[in-house]
């Protein structure tokens, strides 16, 4: 029998649903991040690099692009004859067909999975944030402790403490009390949603709760197993860690990859990051484009200007136009003697020319202000917009819009507009 000390189970099936149009038609962990990954690239890095060989991705939500970024899993080296990666998504069974409705609960469906390797730990993560980990460090940690469930926690500022789940530990990291979003934290330790279990802890757990509603691990699975006396450890993690779950933060953790020295280094030879690459051509850099604190990709070709923007691959910037503080996904083009300033523009976008955008006073979005807001404007993908039209802040456009669409040429801050024919 195949005999695996740990394996991971990667979430990743998650709508995303605060990234507005951006994960309309795409799962969040398939998003484009610093010009050439997706967000996914990220905890599968990890996993490669801290010597877990055997992954399954447990997906859901609109999953063609993950599947076909994942294929076999090469670039990852976990194309393995035995574990490597596996993309696991609901599958009709004879009796009890189901969505996947919980994190736990998809994690439950897939016993069979797990239990074919025959593991000691299982690793649980999240396909949704940007950071750099050793798992292996995390699981000497789990069998110092002689834990059963060990879950990652980061210190946060107290203020921010009640946005998370908190752990309430003991001198020595174990465990006491669990708290979800309190208002009044008793501690500042934040559940990062990453987790590993004793693989007979964990499959007992699943199977005692398999009938709860939205089976999910902070609220069901790890509260059981601390009842039951399980021993529960908090693993303090201090390094970078970004959940790209909201528009701004997206943005945010885009525009840190081109500081001068950047806080998130994508480029340390011990600790690769892994991407399906597209054979493309080089980069085109016109004699009269101007490129400042930028990351651009593979195949673009820049006759503008940028700055202090990351620029995706197969991207063309036509010229006279200038581009600022702004993201731009793979394969999108952008015309001449444009105008654009902090805006998000996802994949296969076609822009006019003459277009300006992220201008005037900061309005509240009119149709979904908690998504659209900090003046960010995006554009889903394969948007058409027209010439010539002008575009204020905390805007969201998505489909093939026209002309007619912009009331004199102009799309006032905070309007959303969205068409179809995406």
């Amino acid at each position: 029998m195949i005999k695996k000390e740990m394996i991971a189970m990667l979430l990743a099936g998650g709508q995303g649903s605060r990234l507005g149009v951006l994960t309309a038609k795409v799962a969040k962990p398939a998003v484009s991040f610093g010009g050439k990954y997706r967000i996914i690239d990220f905890p599968l890095s990890n996993c490669i690099n801290s010597g877990v060989d055997t992954v399954g991705v447990l997906t859901q939500y609109q999953p063609l692009r993950l599947n076909t970024h994942i294929g076999i899993g090469i670039p990852w080296d976990l194309d393995r004859n035995i574990g490597g990666v596996t993309v696991l998504p609901p599958y009709e069974k004879s009796s009890n067909t189901e969505w996947y409705t919980g994190t736990a609960n998809a994690i439950y469906q897939n016993i069979d999975y797990m239990d074919s390797f025959n593991p000691d730990y299982v690793l649980i993560l999240s396909g949704d944030h940007i950071y750099k980990m050793d798992y292996e460090v995390m699981l000497d940690y789990h069998k110092s402790k002689g834990a059963e469930v060990t879950l990652a926690a980061m210190p946060v500022p107290y203020e921010e403490a009640k946005r998370f789940g908190i752990l309430i530990t003991d001198d020595d990291h174990k465990i006491n009390d669990f708290e979800e979003k309190p208002e009044n934290p008793r501690s500042n330790l934040a559940n990062m949603g990453i987790y590993i279990f004793n693989w007979k802890t964990l499959k007992e757990a699943l199977i005692a709760n398999a009938q709860q509603p939205g089976l999910d691990f902070g609220k069901h699975v790890i509260p059981y197993c601390h009842e039951k006396g399980a021993p529960c450890y908090a693993y303090e993690y201090n390094g970078y860690w970004k959940d790209v779950g909201t528009l701004h933060s997206y943005w945010e953790a885009n525009m840190e990859l081109v500081d001068i020295v950047p806080e998130f280094n994508l480029y340390e030879e011990y600790w690769k990051i892994y991407t399906k690459s597209e054979k493309l051509q080089p980069q085109y850099v016109s004699e009269n484009s101007e490129i400042e604190k930028c990351i651009i990709g593979e195949g673009a070709q820049i006759y503008g200007k940028v700055y202090n923007s990351v620029i995706g691959c197969g991207v063309t910037i036509g010229e006279n136009t200038v581009v600022r503080d702004s993201i731009i996904m793979n394969d999108t083009e952008i015309g001449k003697g444009c105008e654009i300033t902090k805006t998000i523009i996802a994949e296969n976008v076609l822009l006019g020319d003459n277009i300006k955008i992220g201008v005037g006073e900061e309005v509240d979005n009119d149709t979904a202000p908690h998504i659209y807001n900090h003046g960010l404007v995006c554009i889903g993908e394969k948007s058409v917009v027209p010439s010539g039209v002008t575009i204020g802040k905390n805007v969201v456009i998505s489909g093939l819009t026209a002309t007619a669409d912009y009331p004199d040429n102009t799309l006032a801050s905070g309007k959303s507009l969205i068409k179809a024919g995406e």
